[in-house]
Formats: structure tokens, sequence, C-alpha cells
């Protein structure tokens, strides 16, 4: 039997990270891909250092050594996360029909790359998925037999899409306001305080409040009834906590989670639904403004 070749394009986030993107590029070297499209943001004017801290990590990209076509999108201003991650993935769904996804802190165990291209090939004109992610924070539950789930959160700490479905977050896309009128929350959660979390974390974005792209894209994904596969093992560990990183400044479990392998050749669940039992756990455990919850995951960190 050959040995598995990655032929997917990779896009890769880069900001003013020189030391985490070393490490995420370095995984990325040994999957080899064909393609690698690369999304940096400008520094701020007011950081003084940062400029500099920008060209080294741009620097980082120029070590490429493998057959690869690299393609760059660097931006001289500073656009700010949300819009510049969200401009940068137009860019490379404009390039390429397909990707594999990672930004500069998030570490992939090698099986992660062959994951998202097998079921990108797999649900490639399936209109139902959204999204393939890297990422279980189950902690070990293990509740069904196959290699991954459908779910409605859709986990973005190393992840794949299509064109087709990327399309569908443009700013002529189903607004907050749009989808808040017209119930679909309550078509989603059964549980008030559930509806009432994610109408907090909405309103803010809509309002200004909130500099992050990727609830926007959640919402995209429940706008046109898109679900996201999660694996049935954390495949990417997330090391961007703590320090000045931009979205990621406070302690929790979810840092530097172990990546583990996936086994192959996978097992498909026959049912393209949101898992119920899954979803539930992270409705309660991830996604809450509980004052008790919160403080119960700070001390799981300190525990683990």
């Amino acid at each position: 039997m050959s040995e598995w070749q990655l032929n997917t394009p990779v896009a890769f986030i880069i900001f003013n990270r020189p030391d985490t993107t070393e490490l995420v590029f370095a995984e990325i070297a040994k999957a080899k891909p064909p393609k690698l499209l690369v999304i940096a943001d400008g520094p701020r004017s007011d950081r003084p250092g940062e400029a500099e801290k920008c060209a080294a990590t741009r620097a980082i990209i120029q070590r490429v050594d493998w057959d690869c076509e690299v393609l760059t999108n660097y931006s001289e201003e500073n656009l700010g996360c949300r819009n510049r991650v969200k401009s940068g993935l137009d860019w490379v769904f404009n390039e390429v029909p397909e990707a594999i996804i990672l930004e500069d802190d998030c570490i992939a165990h090698p099986t992660f790359f062959r994951f998202c291209e097998e079921l990108l090939e797999r649900y490639r004109e399936d209109d139902r998925v959204g999204m393939i992610s890297g990422n279980n924070f189950q902690f070990g539950r293990k509740r069904t037999d196959t290699s991954y789930y459908f779910s409605r959160y859709n986990h973005i700490w190393g992840w794949a899409s299509w064109r087709r479905a990327w399309q569908h977050n443009s700013e002529e896309a189903v607004s907050w306001p749009e989808f808040r009128d017209y119930g679909s929350l309550n078509v989603l959660f059964n549980k008030t305080s559930e509806r009432k979390y994610w109408t907090k974390i909405f309103q803010a974005i809509h309002e200004g409040k909130i500099n992050a792209w990727s609830y926007r894209w959640m919402l995209t994904c429940w706008s046109q009834g898109m679900v996201a596969i999660l694996p049935g093992v954390n495949l990417v560990s997330n090391i961007g906590f703590g320090g000045d990183h931009t979205n990621t400044r406070r302690i929790s479990v979810y840092a530097a989670m172990p990546n583990e392998p996936m086994a192959f050749p996978l097992q498909h669940p026959k049912i393209v639904l949101p898992h119920s039992a899954s979803d539930a756990y992270s409705a309660k455990n991830l996604f809450t403004s509980s004052l008790w919850r919160r403080a119960l995951r700070v001390l799981r960190v300190y525990l683990r």
C-alpha cells in the first residue's frame, strides 16, 4: 500500500507571533501541501516593535523547501482579526474550491490533514455540511462508534471547508436582526438559557463590541442549516492562550489540549444531524455565561 500524500491546499493565517508560527509551520511542512496560501495582517501603528515581529513571522514562510506553490495575501495596514480573516478567506476560496485552514497557534496532529482531505471529498457536494473541524472538546467522552459526529458548533482551531459553504458568509448574507426576528434560535435551542446566551453574543457582535470572525461564521452556518463535522478525538492543540494574544487571553481548560491521532480507515456515521448528547455537553460547559461554570473551568486548569 502506497504512502498517503496530501493533495489539498492549506491556508495559513499568521500575524505577529514568530514563535508559535514556527511550530505550526513545522507540522504543515511535514504534510507537504502542494499549495500554501498565507494570510497576514499588518502591524498596529501604536504597538512598538510589532512591525519587526510581523516581518519575522512572514520570513518563516520563506522556508518552504518542498514542491509547493506559495501564494501570499499580506496586508500592510492592520485590518483587525475579524476583517483580516474574513477578507483573507474570501481570497482563499476565490483561489481554490476547498482548503484546510490553520491559524498561527493551532498545532495539528499529522493525521488531521488526512482526516480533513478524506471528508472534504466525501461531503464535497453535500450542502448539509458546512465545515470539518479538528477539535473535540468532550474530554475523553466517547459517545459513538464512529470516527466523527455532526454538531451545530463549528469549532475553528484547525478546520476545513469548501467555497460552496463559505460563499454564504458574505456581507449580503442574512444579518443578525433578520436571524433573530425569524425566530431561528427557537428552532436551534430548546433551553431559554441557551437562546439568551447566543442572543447576547450576536447582539454584541452586531453592535461592534466583539471583534470575532468565528461567531459570524457560526451564524452563517446556522442560517443555511449546515452542520459541522467534529472528530472523535482532539486533532489540534491551541497553544495561543495567555499573554497578548488577541482572542485567547483568559485561563482556559481548552488551552494546549493534547492532540491525538485519528485511526484509519474512517468509520462514518449514517445520520447527518447534530449529536444531541455531545452538543448538550458543549452547551453546558463551553457556551455558558454561568459564573459557576466559568469558575469550574478555571479550577479544571489547575487540576490538570
